[in-house]
């Protein structure tokens, strides 16, 4: 692949036509309409629709500027961070995390991130769902428990875990006896949670009274005497310390991992190894009391 091709094609994409592409960056129009057609003719494919005065992508074209012009962009930034002795976070960054740790963590996180590095412009979005980091223009994700992905690097930066907790008005279970529980979304059909004590194994029958969307709707509820419900430890730390809920064991089951994932294939850039410092920095050891401790009450 030529690159400088390749270059001239997004800078013509970028800007909109030939005329105005040569205008901006100081090159003969004849230069960049030579290069986009060489590189057509090497993929074998139109990338440009060319009419009177109109210059439109092609469903290829938009295809091929998506997945380029973010890589010609960092290359460019790691050039001049080279060629300056050092590199300054600067620029868009768009980071996509899950529900949860949106509502209670990434404000602060981010607004801290906004005050450290001003000439970054961070956004966040707020999904559970898998995003094709290249097609959406993600530069990094954070997950919970993600499928292994080959095409991305990744690291836990905080574990969590789940316990079963209640208000002090709800009795605990006493043999067979069915416990009211508050759940999160219709997707939970456990008619049985099993629970480790200090004294070994408990096995408590639930039913669902309440479905909620939310970990901190299901949590709101709790402290209000709804039932008993499975939570992250880190959310109700507090609650438990002052005794507005009543711990009653923890969940048997794999442990909350939060991870920060990444394309393999992109060149890691300032801002996002910025945000990556951050995290380390607001959670240096990625235990669930550091993370009760950075949330407050």
């Amino acid at each position: 692949m030529d690159l400088l091709a390749l270059a001239d094609f997004n800078l013509v994409a970028r800007h909109g036509g030939f005329g105005i592409a040569s205008r901006a960056a100081g090159r003969p129009k004849a230069t960049l309409s030579r290069r986009v057609s060489e590189l057509e003719a090497k993929l074998e494919v139109r990338l440009f629709e060319r009419g009177g005065r109109m210059l439109k992508l092609t469903e290829e074209g938009r295809a091929l500027y998506a997945r380029t012009s973010r890589l010609l962009s960092e290359m460019e930034e790691a050039t001049a961070a080279i060629a300056s002795g050092g590199e300054k976070p600067r620029g868009r960054l768009r980071i996509s995390a899950p529900l949860l740790f949106s509502q209670i963590a990434m404000g602060k996180l981010a607004a801290e991130f906004a005050v450290k590095y001003p000439e970054v412009r961070l956004e966040i979005t707020t999904e559970d769902r898998a995003v094709d980091m290249v097609d959406e223009a993600v530069d990094l994700v954070i997950r919970v428990n993600p499928e292994p992905d080959e095409s991305l690097v990744g690291r836990i930066f905080l574990r969590d875990r789940l316990v079963v907790v209640a208000s002090p008005a709800v009795a605990r279970p006493d043999g067979d006896a069915v416990v009211p529980a508050v759940v999160r979304g219709a997707g939970d059909q456990s008619a049985v949670w099993d629970v480790t004590i200090p004294s070994g194994r408990l096995r408590v029958a639930v039913d669902p009274i309440l479905r909620l969307s939310s970990m901190i709707m299901v949590r709101d509820a709790v402290r209000v005497g709804a039932g008993a419900a499975r939570l992250p430890i880190s959310l109700v730390t507090h609650d438990l310390a002052d005794g507005t809920l009543v711990h009653w064991g923890d969940v048997d089951g794999p442990e909350i991992a939060l991870w920060t994932l990444y394309p393999t294939r992109r060149l890691l850039s300032a801002r996002v190894s910025a945000f990556l410092d951050h995290l380390r920095e607001a959670f240096p050891q990625g235990t669930p009391d550091e993370l009760a401790a950075y949330l407050g009450r």
